[in-house]
């Protein structure tokens, strides 16, 4: 999920920009301190916007730069369990299916792809149904259960797990196709009921 948080800072100006914009310099010094950070209560930070720096600072003894307050908006994900999100396939391996969603990966295992045998096809580089033959690919597009969320720890990296093997998931050609064949028998018996109707 995306949301917009409202952050308060003390940042540090450094001398060698006195004299420049302090709200330029304030942007500088938030975007280099939070942008591109996981972290495990904002989760993943990908702008910094709205920085407004307080014209009056402070100074430390022994430092010749000053010391501001600044309020500022942080655009972040943080990807929740048992949230539905769509995303599109980055990369197909034999193990299963990486899907950016927003601004990282997800690994989409073959066990939860389908209720199918999966075979991997590494030329064409496509996983394949065997009874549906239902293809995945790069490039498609999937709506996909988050099932297992592990933000990154200093130096780690983030893990996130989905799953496609539910009602109304996977990619988005096999849920047009599974809700037809839904649509399908109903649109029969209405049409022979109001034949049976008009006697």
């Amino acid at each position: 999920m995306f949301k917009l948080i409202n952050m308060e800072d003390t940042i540090r100006i450094p001398p060698e920009t006195f004299g420049k914009p302090l709200d330029t310099v304030g942007y500088q010094q938030v975007k280099a301190k939070y942008e591109g950070i996981v972290d495990e209560t904002l989760g993943y930070v990908i702008a910094a916007i709205n920085v407004k720096v307080s014209p009056v600072g402070k100074i430390i003894p022994g430092d010749g730069a000053t010391y501001h307050r600044v309020t500022f908006s942080l655009l972040t994900f943080y990807p929740t369990l048992q949230e539905i999100i769509e995303g599109e396939v980055v990369e197909i391996a034999d193990f299963g299916a990486f899907v950016r969603i927003g601004p990282v990966d997800a690994l989409l295992h073959v066990s939860q792809l389908m209720d199918d045998f999966i075979s991997y096809d590494e030329k064409q580089g496509v996983l394949l149904g065997k009874e549906t033959n239902r293809k995945l690919m790069v490039g498609d597009k999937v709506r996909v259960r988050i099932t297992a969320v592990s933000l990154a720890r200093a130096g780690g990296s983030a893990k996130i797990g989905v799953t496609a093997r539910q009602p109304f998931l996977g990619k988005l050609e096999w849920i047009e196709e599974d809700l037809r064949k839904i649509k399908e028998p109903t649109g029969k018996k209405e049409k022979k009921e109001e034949k049976s109707g008009e006697r």
